[in-house]
C-alpha cells in the first residue's frame, strides 16, 4: 500500500485531513428545531469555559458591547470547544474585515449587529464567502482550515457558515422582507433594546408597543421563510416569543446572572 494511499484511508491518524467541523445550531435552526441561548458578555475564556456545559444549545460571545477582541473570542472558542455547544460571536460593526477575522479564528456563526437594508445584508454575506461569490481574504493555515488540515475549507467552508443579522430599528423593519430575501442569510435575530429606544421607548423592552412589535416582527420573520431570534431576560416573554415563533432564543445574560445572584445573596444576610 501506497503512503497515498494510507493516508486516504486513515486521515486523521495520518494527520493529514481532518473534517470541516458541523456547524450544529445552524442546521437546527433551518430545521425549525429550537436553540436555547445564553448571552456572554463577560470577554474571559475562563467563565465561557464555565457556562459551555451547563445545558445551554448555544452561547453568544459578544464583541459589540464588551471590551472584547478577536484574540479573547479565539479562546473563548477554544474554551467552548470540548462541550456540546454551539458558540456564535456578535461581531461589533457589520465590517468586512473584522468579519475575515472572526471567521479565520473559527467562529462559524456571526451575528452582524445593526443591520438596516438588504444591501447591507448583502454586504455581510459578501464578507463571509470566498471569491468568486464573496471578499472573504483567503489564508490557508487558519484555525478556521484546522490550520490546513481540512481538505477544500475554501471551496466548502461556507456549507457550515451561518450568517444571523440583527434588526434593531425601525427603519429595518421597514425592510424586513427585502433583508430576509438576501441569499446567504440564515436567520433574523430582534436587537430589543436597541429597538425599544428606536420606537421612543429607550430602556423600556417590557413596554406594550415594544412588545407587540417584537411579536409582530417575529411573524413576519416566519413568513419570509426564515428563523427568528431573540434575547429577553424576562422568562414570561421568552416564552411568549416561542410561542410566537422564535427558534433561537437567548434567555439570559452571563452578566445579569452574576450581578442579581450576588445581589440577591448580599441581601439574604443584609443586617442593616
Amino acid at each position: 500500500m501506497s503512503l497515498e494511499q494510507e493516508q486516504k484511508m486513515t486521515p486523521a491518524l495520518a494527520g493529514s485531513v481532518l473534517p470541516l467541523p458541523k456547524n450544529h445550531f445552524k442546521h437546527a435552526i433551518a430545521a425549525g428545531r429550537q436553540q436555547i441561548g445564553l448571552w456572554c458578555s463577560l470577554p474571559s475564556a475562563y467563565t465561557a469555559e464555565m457556562v459551555a456545559p451547563t445545558g445551554f444549545d448555544w452561547l453568544l460571545l459578544d464583541t459589540e458591547h464588551t471590551p472584547s477582541s478577536v484574540t479573547t473570542v479565539m479562546s473563548q472558542l477554544q474554551a467552548a470547544a470540548p462541550y456540546a455547544v454551539s458558540p456564535a460571536v456578535r461581531a461589533t460593526i457589520n465590517d468586512t474585515a473584522q468579519i475575515k477575522q472572526l471567521l479565520d479564528v473559527g467562529a462559524q456563526t456571526l451575528f452582524i449587529p445593526y443591520v438596516q437594508s438588504a444591501e447591507e445584508a448583502q454586504a455581510a454575506v459578501l464578507a463571509m464567502r470566498y471569491p468568486p461569490e464573496g471578499v472573504r481574504g483567503v489564508a490557508g493555515m487558519t484555525r478556521a482550515s484546522r490550520f490546513g488540515r481540512v481538505e477544500n475549507y475554501s471551496q466548502t467552508a461556507a456549507q457550515e457558515l451561518c450568517l444571523i443579522v440583527q434588526v434593531e430599528t425601525q427603519a429595518a423593519l421597514d425592510q424586513l422582507e427585502e433583508i430576509a430575501k438576501v441569499d446567504g442569510v440564515d436567520g433574523i435575530f430582534i436587537g430589543p433594546s436597541d429597538l425599544s429606544a428606536s420606537l421612543g421607548y429607550p430602556g423600556n423592552q417590557a413596554h406594550p408597543v415594544v412588545k407587540k412589535t417584537i411579536e409582530d416582527t417575529i411573524r413576519r420573520v416566519r413568513a419570509c421563510g426564515k428563523p427568528a431570534g431573540i434575547l429577553t431576560n424576562d422568562k414570561v416573554f421568552a416564552r411568549r416569543c416561542i410561542e410566537v415563533g422564535t427558534v433561537f432564543t437567548a434567555v439570559g445574560v452571563d452578566v445579569a446572572l452574576l450581578v442579581r445572584s450576588a445581589e440577591a445573596l448580599a441581601q439574604e444576610f443584609q443586617t442593616r
